[in-house]
């Protein structure tokens, strides 16, 4: 079978350097027992996984014609193969136990494949992948940087964010225009956070819509007891300053003030 044609609006960028493909299978810190890789496309890294004996792989692929090259090359594979979109997948019905995903994401959803795994964090050991490497640094920034963002402090919760390396445009076809990089994450050992969770996530979410606003302007929308909090130093912040501690605190200090009635 001829190559996989790469399309556009999948934001299929096919890396063809088998050293790197190597290295980020080598970056599963240790052999998960069930694994998921996202868009194989043409199986990349899927020959280095197929070679762990250890490894209950499973394929998911969005693309037929990808698909159909992963049969052909990949026999072995053949119940293994979901056809169908990740983002729409129910890991809680088709993977009742803990399991870890790799991929070359690609980039025009990457960000929404981590917060996939977020949504489903008590099931994931580990994330390894390459993504563009602007939405990388960001993951796996600290407060501070300009990078840190909504995506840094939902994931840190959670997962030890690592950037691992970064990989040059011309390794892929066709070549993108931007350079990608590696990450890893790993679960940690929080099961809960120290406040309303749901209520966190609409606190970080609200900071970083308006990240040059203070948090006193940014969150104002909120349904608590304004006078009685937001004359705290912590309002005076810019939500890059806060780290992922200082959120979850802010929360409780949210939840802790509810509107008056």
């Amino acid at each position: 079978m001829k190559q996989v044609r790469a399309k556009k609006y999948l934001g299929q960028h096919f890396l063809n350097d088998l050293d790197i493909a190597r290295r980020i299978v080598e970056s599963l810190p240790t052999p998960p027992a069930h694994l998921i890789e996202v868009g194989p496309g043409m199986g990349v890294l899927t020959q280095f996984l197929v070679e762990r004996s250890d490894v209950d792989l499973h394929l998911v692929e969005i693309d037929s014609e990808s698909v159909a090259y992963l049969h052909q090359h990949y026999p072995q594979l053949k119940e293994r193969i979901v056809e169908g979109d990740f983002l729409k997948m129910d890991f809680k019905q088709l993977f009742p136990e803990r399991f870890s995903i790799i991929g070359n994401f690609p980039y025009n959803i990457s960000s929404q494949i981590f917060f996939k795994a977020f949504e489903n964090r008590h099931q994931i050991a580990y994330v390894v992948g390459m993504v563009q490497k602007e939405v990388g640094r960001r993951m796996a920034s600290g407060p501070g940087s300009k990078e840190y963002g909504i995506l840094s402090v939902l994931l840190q919760s959670f997962f030890e964010v690592e950037y691992l390396f970064t990989v040059d445009e011309h390794v892929f076809t066709p070549p993108p225009k931007v350079k990608s990089g590696v990450l890893r994450m790993t679960r940690n050992q929080v099961e809960q956070l120290d406040c309303d969770e749901r209520l966190f996530i609409r606190v970080v979410k609200a900071a970083f819509l308006h990240r040059r606003k203070t948090m006193r302007n940014s969150l104002r929308k909120l349904d608590f007891n304004h006078d009685a909090v937001l004359h705290l130093p912590v309002f005076n912040l810019r939500p890059e300053q806060l780290s992922v501690q200082g959120f979850q605190e802010l929360t409780r200090l949210i939840q802790d003030h509810p509107r008056c009635e």
